[in-house]
């Protein structure tokens, strides 16, 4: 797959903290290679050739409920 944006709608995040944890779980995920996450606006953009699906169910599992969104 070529690298490509995802877009996540993703709610929980509080603070920077959350932020953070959130970015942690996205990266570990096969095929990404970075990810941004913003609480202010309940979203995370996710760089790379993973699976969006996979993508949105790390950050799930981290404690952010996660969802993929169109942009």
């Amino acid at each position: 797959m070529p690298e490509r944006e995802i877009h996540l709608s993703v709610s929980g995040m509080k603070c920077g903290g959350c932020e953070a944890a959130a970015r942690q779980a996205a990266l570990e995920v096969p095929g990404v290679t970075d990810a941004h996450f913003n609480h202010a606006g309940s979203s995370g953009v996710v760089t790379g050739d993973a699976d969006p699906q996979a993508v949105a169910a790390a950050v799930s599992a981290a404690g952010y409920p996660a969802a993929v969104t169109d942009a």
